[in-house]
């Protein structure tokens, strides 16, 4: 049978995205044709958004027993659910892992993304990776600047992040094939609220199937990190020669009055999640 090579994970962010939609048509294609033997996954990483996902992922596929697409985000049970189960498998390779998974980091955050995985992957362990809010909150402000997506300041774009999306969760709601850009592109002070995020995964699936990790921790201590997630996956656990850092934006640092705003606002959100986690966070 004729394979395609697949890109390494953490090459692929750094491919133009003219190029990345090609190549991501032509795995799809060759996926479709031989979809009969391709497995779904027994592991997802939700999120968070801007939180180390694609660090983490990376990791995860140099190990010898897992594997899954060399692109980052299938959003299928966010973005892409209305294609069917066969696109889906239509992303992952045909040789079997022991851990067969994917990274899509808007799953954590979309309200209809918990009960979907439940109905077609109801014994999949999950994987959370939950960032500082108000730093993820500037980094994804940041990523949508650098893409073209916001013409507002950080102040306006979180000032009118109400209004950008009034309407639109009902929308997605009524009818799921909907995609809301608002909800995509702008949702920064939303996203960091963890905690009604995590309940509603928790309505749909055990707890000890969800494993929540900090990106502090991730971080500081990247093997042992590292390793509590392979224990997780039930695949041998080693460690890797280095964790490097992937995809790293720079930029400038997020005004102090700012700052100090968004960590009021996210005492409440943060309260609740730590309530939840039963455990002290960094924040």
């Amino acid at each position: 049978m004729t394979c395609l090579v697949r890109l390494p994970a953490e090459l692929v962010p750094r491919v133009p995205e003219p190029a990345r939609k090609v190549l991501r048509g032509t795995l799809r294609t060759y996926g479709r044709a031989t979809v009969a033997v391709r497995p779904l996954p027994n592991f997802l990483i939700l999120g968070a958004q801007k939180a180390g996902t694609t660090a983490l992922y990376a990791y995860l596929r140099w190990h010898p027993q897992v594997t899954g697409p060399s692109f980052k985000e299938v959003s299928f049970f966010d973005r892409h659910y209305a294609r069917g189960e066969l696109w889906y498998r239509a992303h992952f390779p045909a040789r079997r892992r022991s851990a067969v998974g994917e990274a899509s980091p808007s799953y954590l955050f979309h309200p209809l993304a918990p009960e979907r995985v439940a109905r077609l992957l109801p014994d999949a362990r999950l994987i959370a990776l939950l960032r500082n809010p108000v730093d993820r909150a500037f980094s994804h402000y940041q990523h949508e600047v650098a893409l073209g997506r916001e013409p507002l300041s950080f102040d306006e774009a979180i000032d009118g992040e109400d209004a950008r999306m009034r309407g639109e969760l009902e929308r997605m709601l009524d009818d799921e094939s909907y995609f809301s850009h608002a909800w995509w592109n702008y949702t920064y002070l939303a996203r960091g609220r963890y905690g009604e995020q995590l309940e509603r995964w928790f309505a749909s699936f055990p707890r000890e199937q969800l494993l929540v990790l900090l990106t502090d921790e991730l971080g500081r201590d990247p093997g042992g990190t590292y390793g509590r997630v392979l224990e997780f996956l039930g695949v041998e656990v080693r460690e890797l020669p280095s964790y490097p850092r992937i995809f790293e934006r720079e930029y400038e640092a997020l005004p102090a009055e700012t700052r100090a705003r968004l960590e009021r606002s996210f005492e409440e959100p943060n309260r609740r999640l730590g309530e939840l986690l039963g455990r002290d966070l960094p924040w």
